[in-house]
């Protein structure tokens, strides 16, 4: 049985957003192709029916011609004889006010107004997109909305459970190894005693039991995780708001092996119960891996 695919044509006005709207579907796990050529179009479409692969296709079409219209019309058609796809159009608008403030501030020149004023330009556009415009199922108005407002009012729109945007990342790290430059909050936690230095711990990490049991049962670690974890509730709802697509949590020790694993392991299972999360150890083995070029 063939699943259904869902299919966002993004067009409209140039200059009202469309370049920030195919990341926001990027973000939204759609398959995003910006500007394909209206050739190309009876060619992909094929293909994305016998490979079965893609689930959700975002394309950004720029319809300065009417081929570009008649191509997206044929596809529309063919979508609705196979009823294998759910098709949507989204048109992006914005007033000539508006679009010109944009233009003279990017200091571009209009495509449709190559030699002439950007308004002429402006106004030969709308003309032309007036019918995709009318058979769109959902026109956004760009004029008063910033590039954040744009992003949430696509995520209310076209963002579902299974499809949320905003996870969290909880990494442990050894500072031997350096820093981790994509972490957004990096967390130290070398003050907690060092379960290297007890001989039957030395060889296991974080994700053993017996690693485990021991660095939780220190005082300062109780102490420690519990004003953490606060901070983080207070914080991480002010990221997602933001629109930050993920949040990368770094705890880190000497060499990445006991105590920021299993503290790392500890706040991203108490994270997850909020949030999507993902958790990794970048430095676990570093050591063993050490020991064996030796």
């Amino acid at each position: 049985m063939t699943n259904e695919i869902h299919l966002v044509i993004i067009t409209g006005m140039s200059g009202a957003g469309k370049t920030v709207a195919m990341q926001s579907f990027e973000d939204l796990g759609y398959f995003c192709i910006d500007n394909m050529p209206p050739s190309l179009l009876p060619k992909f479409w094929d293909l994305v029916r016998e490979s079965g692969k893609l689930s959700k296709i975002a394309l950004v079409i720029d319809l300065r011609s009417r081929a570009f219209y008649d191509e997206i019309v044929k596809m529309l058609n063919d979508v609705a004889v196979h009823g294998t796809m759910n098709a949507q159009v989204l048109f992006l608008d914005a007033s000539d006010e508006e679009l010109v403030s944009r233009y003279k501030e990017t200091r571009r020149s209009h495509p449709l107004a190559r030699n002439g004023r950007v308004m002429e330009g402006i106004q030969r556009e709308r003309r032309l997109l007036s019918p995709i415009r009318q058979a769109a199922q959902l026109v956004i108005d760009t004029t008063s909305l910033s590039p954040r407002k744009l992003r949430e009012e696509i995520f209310h729109n076209y963002e579902t459970e299974s499809a949320q945007v905003f996870h969290i990342e909880v990494m442990s790290f050894g500072f031997k190894y350096g820093l981790p430059i994509d972490a957004d909050i990096v967390m130290d936690v070398r003050f907690l005693p060092n379960p290297y230095y007890i001989p039957a711990l030395r060889n296991l990490t974080g994700k053993d039991q017996e690693v485990y049991d021991y660095v939780m049962a220190q005082p300062q670690t109780e102490e420690f995780y519990e004003q953490f974890i606060k901070l983080l509730t207070t914080i991480v709802p002010g990221y997602k708001k933001e629109g930050k697509a993920n949040l990368t949590i770094a705890i880190g020790c000497t060499g990445g092996q006991h105590r920021s694993v299993a503290l790392a392991t500890r706040i991203g299972q108490a994270l997850g119960n909020t949030y999507p999360v993902h958790m990794t150890h970048r430095d676990i083995e570093k050591r063993k891996e050490s020991a064996n070029r030796s």
